[in-house]
């Protein structure tokens, strides 16, 4: 392709990484004193005064650096306020727990601030007192709750909460509870509505946390959920197994059988997740995506299964490059759609719509009715321009006037015509060989160039994919060396072009962890 010699740097071409150069700042010129004059004294003490103006329409931020002694005892005046009225906490900032705080953070030692905080903390037990004896229980649980944050002491606390338990005990009825869990267990209603046997087991022990036929009934309920979940992972029904488990993990950590469930789930999650890699390989993209989703279902946080539909999008992210660049405009939406459908961060999908946009405007820029007769000539001048720029040796290069651009002009006319599709059909070679010799030279960003080209004329196939794999192989490698040498910024570039080009690239999650490791700790 006749390229030009250039720097490299490290085995890999200078261009891959290349900054924009900064322009060069002329330090200021040096200006010789000036001899005093008598009316600076007035300059400066008018400078002076629009200072204090200043200061007066932007006292907040300013004096809050100016005289921050100030501004806590503005604070602590406002946190006593709000004291007084009641207002002990709010999520704006303005409850006297939340000003009392600020007060204290801008100045650790002061005791008032301290003092006031234990106030606050006196002020919601007091009123949680209150809540209780009007019945409003809700209210009573939240203030002792700040009472308790606000280190009021903890047998003033749990004296008060013991209290209320137990008057909440005596309106819920107890043993009325206990027995409606008892008859949902029985009748199989274990969990899903507040009349649940797990619910309703759950709320007698928020109530009394050791009554004995509570906390009996709500493990003879797990158990039966996770056999309702062995269950389902036998008939592979993964979701409901999964959020049945999940269920019980939330209920009680600590269940003796959560283990061997969680085990068990994991081990149909990777089962799932493994043939969905076989169908992936094999280009069985529905089998590949519910097997990636089912996985899913089993193990939410499973990365791999998420890189495995990452690459299913980017598929038919490709797949729509493909049909834009036969002016299949109809096909390239639906492939289009398809991949947002199944992951909309796919990187494949912002280059796949910058190609569906080229191909509309390559063909309305070719395709304009005009007569058959000069359809021809133009047909026939183009091919004859591609024929030329191929002898040159201008194949996918420059833009615009190589044979590969030449010929797509002639396809924008004619989709059909047996000559264009003959003369993309020779070209396919040379774009195949472009690849190998960019590669081989590690000009990466050129070779994807060719490879873009190539994956137009060729088409998805294993060939193609495997040239994918290998040029992610290549920018994970230029990403650890730019990575060892301390570039964050290029190691991050070569990370996203991997990805894009191939989501489960062996060694890209571990790169990608180093990677982040290194920028949070930089």
């Amino acid at each position: 392709m006749g390229a030009e010699p250039r720097e490299e740097m490290g085995g890999w071409e200078v261009d891959d990484f290349r900054a924009q150069p900064r322009k060069r700042q002329r330090p200021p010129a040096i200006e010789p004193p000036r001899p005093s004059r008598p009316w600076a004294w007035v300059v400066a003490m008018l400078a002076l005064g629009a200072l204090g103006a200043g200061l007066f329409v932007l006292r907040q931020p300013l004096s809050d650096m100016l005289w921050p002694e100030t501004r806590a005892q503005q604070l602590q005046a406002d946190a006593a306020q709000a004291l007084a009225e009641g207002r002990l906490t709010s999520p704006d900032g303005r409850g006297a727990r939340e000003l009392y705080a600020a007060a204290l953070a801008r100045d650790p030692d002061r005791a008032e601030a301290r003092e006031g905080l234990a106030k606050v903390g006196e002020a919601a037990l007091a009123r949680a007192d209150k809540a209780m004896a009007a019945r409003q229980y809700k209210q009573a649980h939240s203030l002792i709750a700040l009472a308790r944050d606000l280190a009021v002491p903890r047998a003033k606390v749990d004296a008060l909460e013991k209290r209320l338990r137990a008057r909440e005990a005596d309106e819920a009825g107890i043993d009325t509870l206990l027995a409606q869990a008892a008859a949902a267990r029985l009748a199989g209603q274990l969990d899903g509505n507040d009349h649940a046997a797990l619910p309703l087991y759950q709320r007698v022990l928020a109530l009394q946390p050791s009554r004995v036929e509570a906390l009996e009934g709500r493990e003879d309920t797990l158990a039966d959920l996770l056999q309702l979940a062995r269950t389902s992972l036998s008939r592979g029904e993964l979701a409901d197994a999964s959020s049945r488990i999940r269920r019980v993990q939330a209920a009680d950590p600590g269940h003796v059988d959560l283990p061997d469930a969680l085990a068990q789930l994991a081990r149909a999650g990777e089962a799932h997740r493994n043939r969905a890699d076989e169908a992936l390989r094999r280009g069985r993209l529905d089998e590949a995506l519910n097997g990636y989703l089912a996985a899913l279902a089993a193990m939410p946080d499973d990365a791999a299964a998420e890189r495995g539909l990452m690459q299913i999008a980017n598929t038919y992210a490709q797949r729509s490059e493909r049909y834009a660049a036969d002016f299949r405009f109809d096909d390239a939406e639906a492939a289009l759609r398809d991949a947002r459908a199944i992951a909309l961060d796919a990187p494949g999908i912002a280059q796949a719509q910058q190609r569906l946009l080229q191909a509309r405007q390559t063909q309305q820029r070719h395709g304009r009715r005009e007569p058959s007769a000069e359809r021809t000539r133009r047909i026939d001048q183009l091919l004859v321009d591609a024929t030329q720029a191929e002898a040159r040796g201008d194949l996918l290069t420059p833009p615009g006037d190589s044979a590969y651009d030449k010929l797509r002009a002639a396809q924008a006319l004619a989709p059909q015509d047996p000559r264009v599709r003959g003369a993309m059909a020779r070209l396919l070679p040379a774009a195949q060989q472009c690849f190998e010799d960019e590669l081989r030279g590690n000009r990466l960003r050129r070779a994807r160039e060719c490879l873009d080209a190539r994956a137009a004329l060729e088409g998805e196939s294993a060939a193609l994919r495997d040239a994918r794999r290998r040029l992610a192989q290549r920018w994970i490698a230029v990403g650890d060396e730019r990575l060892g040498a301390g570039e964050l910024g290029a190691a991050q570039a070569a990370l996203t072009a991997a990805r894009e080009l191939d989501p489960q690239a062996i060694g890209l999650g571990e790169f990608a962890d180093r990677l982040r490791a290194a920028s949070a700790a930089n």
